[in-house]
């Protein structure tokens, strides 16, 4: 009995399976649109299945993907992960807008669809967190209203560099490979 029916599921296999693959792909590509997927995880897991689909599937994630990483990066949520994993040390929002707009005037920026790897690989390869580190340590607000002693702010500066890099490499942790159209 038990090999009569695996015969009859292998004879339809093929058909349903290419329908719930045409099914799960078209409920992916609604997600991205919809922005109901708006975590740095999620999204990752969805541009692994867009990599693996077929041709066909590949071209039809190809914008909704563009625009759910550009969606993500510009509506905060890249900025509230990052504080979310920096919580002693809150992530700067300065240096992420700093990073947007040196990926929007970088012409390398097109190897890539992916707005929130591009603007983390920014911040990692232009080494924008010791700069960001010491400007934040060194503000008035952080000591209470006065201006710090240089070690002092030295200090702070390196608290916030190492958790606020520890934040980008786990971030970046995320891609096995870069999601590049170039490799590299």
């Amino acid at each position: 009995m038990s090999s009569r029916h695996s015969r009859r599921s292998h004879g339809h296999s093929s058909g349903r399976s290419s329908q719930r693959t045409t099914q799960n792909t078209a409920q992916l590509i609604e997600s991205l649109n919809t922005h109901r997927v708006n975590t740095l995880t999620e999204l990752c897991r969805i541009e692994r299945v867009a990599a693996t689909a077929s041709d066909e599937d590949q071209l039809a994630f190809q914008g909704p993907m563009t625009s759910a990483w550009t969606y993500y990066v510009t509506s905060n949520n890249l900025l509230s992960e990052l504080r979310g994993l920096t919580r002693n040390y809150p992530f700067s929002s300065d240096a992420l807008d700093d990073a947007k707009w040196r990926v929007s005037n970088d012409p390398e920026s097109n190897r890539s669809w992916n707005y929130a790897w591009l603007v983390l690989i920014k911040m990692r390869d232009d080494q924008m967190v010791a700069a960001y580190a010491a400007s934040e340590a060194a503000k008035p607000e952080m000591w209470g209203g006065r201006v710090p002693e240089a070690e002092e702010a030295q200090q702070l500066a390196e608290c916030f560099a190492w958790e606020w890099n520890e934040a980008l490499e786990q971030m970046l942790r995320h891609w096995d490979t870069p999601p590049t159209t170039t490799g590299y």
